[in-house]
């Protein structure tokens, strides 16, 4: 048997806002590989399906992508519906890219099925356009983050260039992340936003300014967040503290 795997975005975490698409193949999946920020709700949709935890988190015991890569081949030789479920879409700072080679080189078919990413999810919950008329024309998805052996990239150039920015992967290097952009002439006063656990209840929003950056995301923040920066979040205000409930999701 040769099958297909199918390279799946599970959104940025609230279960109802999957595609019609994800939800039907994870109902028909076999065996579905998962990312550790998948909703529980979304990995029940796949009933029938062997289940099998692949997720990273910083900080935290992974499983290497190479392993990855080789079980969803290895997958596709035993079943016919293989999904390889990611938080948000598959195609940003997913790590797709490499599974997509392995399976090519394999002579596995594969699909991608688009995902909701997170800093739109952010953004739609500050109810704040990325782009806008007069005031933004571009946006920048970014992450300071780099793998072993991996050389250094210029990430603060693509933020400095964009009107609207959406860093991913950056609250532990809040500090870093704000010296660098002052120090090569970002305003201090730049707007911006952190949010955390976007789409779900126990969502947050915490407004800042460039200087104030590290401060902000020292303040607590546990689940997976984001930073958006830029002009147009300029009047977001904080989630109030009677608006969070427990914390419901496991960071």
């Amino acid at each position: 048997m040769s099958g297909t795997v199918y390279l799946v975005g599970a959104g940025p975490g609230a279960p109802d806002l999957l595609t019609l698409r994800a939800a039907r193949l994870l109902e028909r999946a076999d065996i579905v590989f998962y990312d550790a920020l998948v909703h529980p709700d979304t990995l029940g949709l796949a009933a029938r399906a062997e289940k099998i935890a692949v997720g990273k988190r910083c900080g935290r015991h992974s499983t290497a992508q190479r392993f990855i890569n080789k079980r969803l081949v290895d997958a596709a030789q035993k079943h016919a519906v293989v999904v390889r479920l990611k938080g948000g879409d598959p195609l940003l700072f997913g790590r797709a890219q490499e599974e997509i080679d392995e399976l090519d080189a394999a002579g596995i078919r594969f699909e991608v099925v688009p995902g909701i990413t997170a800093a739109l999810a952010a953004s739609a919950a500050v109810g704040r356009s990325m782009t806008r008329r007069g005031l933004s024309r571009n946006v920048a998805f970014v992450t300071p983050r780099t793998g072993a052996g991996e050389q250094n990239h210029d990430w603060a150039q693509a933020v400095l260039a964009a009107d609207t920015c959406a860093i991913y992967m950056g609250v532990g290097q809040a500090a870093a992340i704000a010296a660098t952009l002052l120090a090569r002439g970002a305003s201090s006063d730049l707007p911006l936003v952190i949010i955390e656990n976007a789409s779900l209840p126990d969502e947050r929003r915490l407004p800042a300014r460039l200087a104030d950056l590290p401060l902000v995301a020292a303040g607590g923040i546990a689940g997976p967040a984001i930073i958006l920066i830029g002009e147009v979040y300029a009047q977001v205000s904080a989630t109030p503290a009677a608006a969070v409930p427990e914390r419901s999701r496991a960071a």
